[in-house]
Parts: C-alpha cells; structure tokens; sequence
C-alpha cells in the first residue's frame, strides 16, 4: 500500500484523503445513531424516554407569530425575535415606536 501513495498524484492523494474523511465521519454518525436507538429501546423497556431519564426538555416544534408588520407593506412581518429587519430600524429612526407597528 506504501508503494502504490508514492505513486499517486497531489490531487489523487487529496481525493483519497476526502473519501476517508467522509467514510470516518459516515461510520461515526452510523455508530451514534444505533447507539441512540439502543438506549432508547432500553428506556422503552422500562418504561420510561429518554427525555425522562436524562432530564432533558422535549424540543418545542412550530412557528412563532408575528407581532410586528411593517405599514407600507403588510406582508412583511417580524416575530420581534432575533435581529431586527431592516424596514424595522428604518421606521424606529424615522421617529415611530415599536408598538406603532404592533399587528
């Protein structure tokens, strides 16, 4: 095997290292994954998941609402969550309130 990289090209060489990485991190991902059915399935057995046993908080799934919308344009919205957009800062300095674009 030593003999047949000394043959082979830089980009070759390159290649081979960019499957291995994609084998190693495909058989890691592998591996969790059972593992985690594992211990899921023996939660089950007694009963129990595993968000209960390891205290964890269940994900909360859905949207949130939006609660502001700007006034040119309605159907640009913003949940008051995260970064403000753009339309938004632009009305806070033109002299409106946050609550001038409540929805």
């Amino acid at each position: 095997m030593n003999q047949d990289l000394d043959k082979m090209t830089l980009k070759e060489l390159r290649d081979l290292r960019a499957k291995l990485d994609r084998a190693i991190n495909s058989y890691e991902d592998r591996k969790r994954r059972e593992a985690l059915a594992a211990i899921e399935e023996a939660a089950r057995e007694h009963g129990f998941n595993l968000s209960e046993l390891t205290g964890a908080k269940p994900r909360r799934s859905g949207t949130v609402a939006p609660k502001y919308a700007n006034p040119q344009d309605p159907t640009m919205t913003w949940t008051g969550r995260g970064r403000k957009p753009r339309w938004v800062q632009e009305s806070l300095e033109g002299g409106k309130q946050l609550d001038d674009l409540l929805i």
